[in-house]
């Protein structure tokens, strides 16, 4: 097997030129066009599906502090546990329907896809007593009474979106990896538009309150699902997806494991700063620190879904380039992504140090939510910088099938190391949400760091060797 330069990868192949007469630059241009090709649609739907959360957010907040502070809760913690969950699972599909994909062997990708949402549906329904006690867990972490009765109260009219998730992610990262991400933008901001119309509809014009917006919410999300699904079915994937095959049945173990190491993986990851949320809700004036804290998270969630596209699209070309035993590709891939990413990152960390006393109006019009907001502002920025590199290490991860190794990392950095830092700073030292918060970021800088040592001293030959022998192994099963 061939791992120089001179390996043509899989993606615009007629577009590439061989390594010896390409310039350094030119090499940049081609695979920044192949990143953005699929990163570009994805910073669009991965941005219209968060802005329809900060909407339902938004109309609760406009309609008391208390269903903000309750909405909140609801989707950071109880939603945001499942949410991370699927979303980490879902995720071995970039690492196997990607390598599948840069090898060739398109028939796996509907099997694969099959296989995901058989192991996620079962995981949902096992999860459904987390929606139906919200309320006493919720207590149980210290929410103060009113916000955790609320919270549980919407917590049970969001179990359809909950079950969205265990549809819709596997349909992403299976046409994620075969460059089909236009699809999922077009069907989001339809999604997007709709959702708009229905909040202002549900919650001021019928007077449905909070209930409303969570009821707009699931709509919303499962128009994006059936979209996906529609298109998927009715021969927009005519390679990949032959019909239902009871070949999903198969493997389910080797994929079970797969899918739980990257669930692990990214639900540390995803779960992290949702812990900030729970931790300042036993504050004092929880209230007001829980509303400071959940719109600098909503702006953070905002940003984050750039790095976020780049995560996907780095995880798509390194599998692609493994899977087509290009070693070499998937490293450059990998060190144009990075950088790609900072650049952004940069830009927003400027934006935000420069409105920080502007951007909270957005979600209310109170003087003391505002003020706090401005007092976390910074933090909020430092977080933006430092998640413009950390989510494209974890793409690398992914499309090289690393996720069990970096689930190990994941839990030292950031509970080891950035919980407890975080819950000292914010206790013993009587910092509060500024420590628990400045505790957490040194959790990720240290996950980052480690993450970049890896990276770099990785053998990409030898990553790419071991992609090539899976899919060899996978299309002799099938």
């Amino acid at each position: 097997m061939d791992n120089g330069e001179e390996k043509v990868p899989l993606l615009l192949e007629s577009a590439v030129e061989s390594a010896e007469d390409t310039s350094l630059g030119r090499k940049i241009l081609i695979e920044s066009k192949k990143l953005w090709q699929i990163a570009g649609p994805a910073i669009f739907s991965r941005l219209a599906l968060n802005t329809m959360n900060i909407i339902t957010q938004a109309f609760a907040g406009h309609l008391g502090d208390l269903e903000l502070a309750s909405i909140s809760i609801a989707n950071t913690v109880v939603l945001g546990f499942t949410f991370g969950l699927f979303l980490g699972m879902a995720s071995a599909l970039e690492t196997l329907c990607g390598q599948a994909f840069g090898a060739k062997k398109h028939h796996l990708l509907g099997i694969y896809m099959q296989r995901s949402w058989i192991v996620l549906f079962v995981v949902a329904i096992l999860l459904l007593p987390i929606f139906f006690f919200a309320t006493p867990i919720l207590k149980l972490m210290g929410q103060p009474h009113d916000i955790a009765e609320q919270a549980g109260t919407i917590c049970i009219w969001l179990i359809p979106l909950h079950f969205s998730f265990a549809f819709q992610f596997p349909l992403q990262r299976f046409l994620q990896c075969q460059l089909k991400n236009a699809v999922v933008a077009y069907v989001s901001g339809i999604a997007l538009i709709v959702h708009v119309f229905l909040s202002w509809l549900f919650v001021y014009q019928l007077n449905f309150g909070i209930v409303g917006a969570a009821v707009t919410l699931n709509f919303s999300w499962w128009v994006v699902a059936f979209g996906m699904f529609g298109y998927t079915v009715c021969g927009g994937c005519p390679q990949t997806w032959t019909g239902f095959s009871k070949e999903a049945f198969f493997g389910v173990w080797d994929f079970v494991k797969l899918s739980s190491a990257s669930g692990v993986m990214l639900c540390l990851e995803n779960w992290y700063y949702r812990i900030l949320i729970l931790l300042t809700g036993n504050l004092k004036n929880a209230e007001v620190a829980v509303d400071a804290l959940s719109i600098c998270m909503s702006i953070n969630s905002w940003e984050i879904m750039v790095p976020f596209a780049f995560f996907a699209a780095t995880g798509v070309r390194v599998a692609n380039e493994l899977g087509a035993g290009n070693g070499k590709g998937a490293k450059f891939a990998t060190i144009v992504s990075v950088v790609t990413s900072l650049v952004i990152g940069l830009f927003f960390w400027a934006l935000i140090m420069a409105f920080n006393d502007k951007f909270s109006l957005i979600f209310t019009s109170s003087l003391i939510i505002i003020k706090a907001v401005k007092r976390l502002s910074i933090l909020l920025a430092f977080t933006i910088l430092l998640n413009s590199v950390q989510p494209i290490l974890s793409g690398v991860a992914v499309g090289s099938g690393w996720q069990a190794f970096v689930a190990y990392i994941n839990i030292g950095s950031y509970y080891v190391i950035g919980v407890p830092v975080g819950v000292l700073l914010g206790w013993v030292f009587n910092l509060g949400v500024l420590g628990i918060w400045a505790g957490m970021i040194g959790g990720t800088a240290v996950q980052t760091m480690i993450l970049a040592y890896i990276v770099i001293r990785c053998d990409w030959d030898k990553e790419a060797m071991k992609a090539c022998t899976r899919m060899n192994k996978e299309g002799t099963s099938h």
